[in-house]
């Protein structure tokens, strides 16, 4: 088995590009989307099922599976691959999300961060060397250094305070990730909204040197139009040679638009959420089964869709699975979403190779434009 992680860029289009992140756990086809699989599990789905939709990789959260079922047991159990059966590359985020979305629970220190956990009330601390430990012993293919996510808005001192503390801790990152061949670690651009930080940022994790490169800070409330802001400037300021991942992104528009503008990698909960919430994600728009007019309709969500939801059932049978408050309903929807997110990569991938983004943009938005249409 190869135990070198490589990066081969095959075709450009504009900014956008496709290609093949090579682990040997198996190839990421790039544009790639990450299901969230937070505590060892994509909510309501079997991994298998998760595979059959495309998907070439998974995401695995660190702060979760250290309070719960911890990272030693899991490291005993096999390591999370064996432990939730799935044989495909996983990428662990560092916990540095949670370093701004668990204020209250929380101490932000220069050595790390002390939590209390949302369980149980135990106090852990999280250090950069701590979090990788502890994806090291979840076995994680992708790891990323421990940073904290600046939150929005932040003025310019915050924002400039945040990042130079988040690369001190990839600094500390690097150094106690070592050299592990086979495995990749990725450094966190931060910055907030400001060009000339994120440049600074930029500079500084490649002076200190990754195997990837994740445009951190974003989809936290900054809204599309400033997000897409920051990405024209962003990706570029990261090596043209390495993969880019846009962190907790996002909805299907909001990928298209990161992808034109060079980014390789997703991850949103926004599929499996959705399909716990009666929402489909489909290529009109979201569709929402709780709306009454769905419940005499013998049509699938998407005629065009091979997922097996739209072979097999009808809008009618998911709004009445939906409102009884049936598991298949988390069941199918998230089945269906996540078949239409992988759908929506390859055609991305299929066009950026053929040359062809402005024009499967244009249609991607045209027929979004039109949405979804009541039958007759």
């Amino acid at each position: 088995m190869d135990q070198k992680i490589s990066f081969d860029i095959a075709k450009t289009d504009g900014r956008a590009r496709t290609g093949v992140l090579k682990t040997p756990k198996g190839d990421i086809r790039t544009p790639a989307f990450m299901p969230v699989g937070t505590a060892a599990t994509v909510k309501a789905m079997m991994p298998e099922n998760v595979r059959a939709t495309g998907a070439d990789i998974l995401l695995g959260n660190t702060y979760h599976l250290m309070l719960r079922p911890g990272a030693e047991r899991i490291h005993n159990l096999g390591g999370l691959h064996r432990f939730m059966n799935w044989d495909r590359p996983i990428l662990t985020d560092s916990g540095g999300y949670q370093v701004m979305s668990l204020t209250d629970l929380r101490k932000l220190t220069e050595e790390g961060v002390k939590f209390k956990s949302h369980i149980d009330g135990a106090e852990y601390n999280l250090t950069p060397e701590r979090s990788m430990e502890i994806q090291r012993l979840l076995g994680s293919d992708i790891v990323m250094s421990f940073d904290e996510c600046t939150p929005f808005p932040a003025t310019e001192k915050q924002a400039k305070d945040s990042m130079d503390l988040s690369m001190r801790w990839a600094q500390r990152s690097r150094d106690a990730f070592g050299d592990r061949p086979g495995y990749a670690l990725f450094g966190i651009q931060q910055g907030s909204t400001f060009k000339e930080m994120r440049a600074e940022s930029a500079d500084k994790l490649m002076n200190i040197g990754f195997d990837g490169y994740a445009v951190g800070g974003l989809a936290v409330g900054e809204g599309q139009e400033l997000m897409f802001e920051v990405l024209d400037y962003a990706p570029e300021q990261l090596p043209k040679d390495k993969p880019r991942y846009l962190m907790g992104v996002g909805k299907p528009d909001d990928i298209v638009g990161a992808v034109q503008r060079g980014i390789d990698m997703f991850d949103c909960v926004l599929p499996s959420r959705s399909g716990r919430t009666g929402q489909a994600q489909t290529r009109m728009g979201a569709i929402n089964l709780r709306n009454a007019r769905h419940r005499d309709d013998p049509r699938p969500l998407d005629e065009n869709c091979t997922c097996p939801t739209c072979q097999n059932y009808s809008r009618a049978y998911l709004h009445h699975v939906h409102r009884a408050g049936e598991i298949i309903s988390s069941m199918l929807l998230t089945w269906h979403n996540l078949h239409y997110y992988q759908e929506l990569m390859q055609g991305l991938r299929d066009a950026i190779a053929a040359e062809q983004l402005d024009a499967f943009v244009a249609n991607f938005h045209a027929i979004r434009a039109v949405g979804d249409i009541e039958p007759l």
